[in-house]
């Protein structure tokens, strides 16, 4: 009898491990790139697309291009600036300013110079070859180009809240900035990121 009570509770419990394994499996489905998928409700992939496609044909088709590359008969060089997280949540904003930068590059209007989180590994690169490259091949110091003007912005978050339903607005600034005179060249904003969230229990 105890035998067969220790066979029932081994099969049960071989049972109960087999279904919670079962529950606790990862399930992974590939999407398109474009696919719109809000799981949070917070900033996300779909937003940063929005805004950057948004913002960069404004930039690229602004006054201030064309006419500095009618004025001076050369692309102006731009480098791109700190994108503030004014926000209440997190936002990884070097996404937004690489797509800025890119798309700025592809246009063919603008030359582009490293930021300046970028400038410091390249410098100490040229610094070393003054030691250890050969004479005919090692880059000069002090021979780098000057921007002309910085890309520079920010995004914003406005959030109303009535119970368990709250809105959440983004507003994304672009601004192009004149480095030697600090004249404002462009400023582009979108705000065309509104969303509204609903939760049964969970706070917003």
């Amino acid at each position: 009898m105890k035998k067969k009570i220790y066979v029932i509770i081994l099969i049960c419990s071989v049972l109960v491990f087999g279904m919670m394994t079962a529950c606790s499996s990862t399930k992974v489905e590939r999407v398109h790139p474009d696919t719109v998928l809000d799981l949070s409700g917070y900033w996300n992939d779909t937003d940063v697309r929005i805004v950057a496609e948004s913002l960069i044909a404004d930039c690229v088709n602004a006054p201030a291009i064309t006419n500095y590359i009618r004025s001076n008969g050369t692309l102006p060089v731009v480098i791109v600036g700190n994108f503030r997280n004014d926000s209440d949540e997190h936002i990884d904003t070097s996404i937004l300013t690489k797509k800025f930068e890119a798309a700025l590059i592809n246009s063919g209007k603008v030359d582009f110079v490293a930021s300046s989180s970028e400038r410091g590994e390249i410098r100490q690169e040229r610094e070393e070859q003054q030691t250890w490259a050969s004479e005919e091949t090692a880059k000069r110091l002090a021979n780098e180009t000057g921007a002309d003007f910085m890309l520079i912005g920010s995004v914003k978050t406005m959030v109303d809240q009535l119970d368990n339903t709250a809105t959440r607005t983004y507003w994304v600034y672009a601004e192009l900035i004149d480095i030697e005179s600090n004249r404002k060249l462009w400023l582009g904003e979108n705000s065309e990121i509104k969303k509204v969230i609903t939760r049964s229990k969970t706070r917003l």
